[in-house]
């Protein structure tokens, strides 16, 4: 299980600073630093990273990502995949993601669950891709819902920009996948694979009863059927 570089989890605090419609009052009640990311990460060598939106209240009160309602959604299958039962509690939960890289466009709760500003998905974008590119050394990357999707194509080329709007307009976006080179900071690149997936909240009333066939399709094509 890797960590947070302290030079990595320095520079993050800093970015941080006094983030505007970041919801302090819900770090405080949990008693949390509000200038501390909160990443799931998981084994660098992990064959499938989750690739998410933003942390919610239940994140920042047990401080690890996918663990809300969404999150549990995800976790869900992944147990039911791994341990041939029924998630039931938080431990069950942590445990059903051990073999798996986690990863958020901006690793800090929003005000009211709101997506973050384009402004401040792009401040923290080369920090987060530093994360995926150096910390985790896969290549397939599930990602949940659009703002997910589209935080690949931030700050690329013009290209992966069109290639990413055009899969999104497909009617089977969520059963195709999409190869693209993604450029990160100081050079760093990487051929990935976005596996997309619908954002899995239970308020996303079109996909979220869809959402736990459509997960066990893309872990049976990238992992073999359990």
């Amino acid at each position: 299980m890797c960590r947070l570089p302290a030079g990595l989890l320095a520079r993050f605090r800093d970015a941080a600073g006094d983030l505007p419609q970041r919801d302090d009052p819900v770090y405080a009640r949990a008693g949390r630093d509000p200038r501390d990311p909160i990443f799931g990460l998981g084994p660098g060598d992990a064959r499938i990273a989750f690739f998410g939106r933003d942390p919610g209240r239940d994140e920042v009160h047990v401080g690890v990502p996918f663990i809300g309602a969404g999150g549990r959604q995800v976790r869900r299958v992944l147990y039911r995949r791994h341990h041939h039962g029924e998630m039931v509690d938080t431990d069950d939960a942590l445990k059903a993601g051990e073999a798996y890289f986690w990863a958020n466009t901006v690793p800090y709760k929003p005000e009211g669950n709101r997506a973050w500003s384009m402004r401040v998905k792009r401040a923290f974008q080369p920090l987060v891709a530093e994360v995926l590119l150096s910390l985790w050394g896969g290549r397939h990357v599930i990602s949940l819902g659009r703002e997910a999707f589209f935080w690949f194509g931030i700050d690329q080329d013009r290209q992966v920009r069109q290639r990413l709007e055009h899969h999104w307009q497909q009617p089977d976006r969520f059963e195709t996948s999409l190869t693209i080179d993604f450029a990160g900071p100081q050079g760093a690149a990487r051929t990935l694979e976005i596996h997309p997936l619908p954002h899995p909240s239970p308020l996303n009333a079109t996909w979220y009863k869809r959402f736990p066939g459509l997960l066990a399709q893309r872990l049976d094509a990238l992992e073999g059927r359990a």
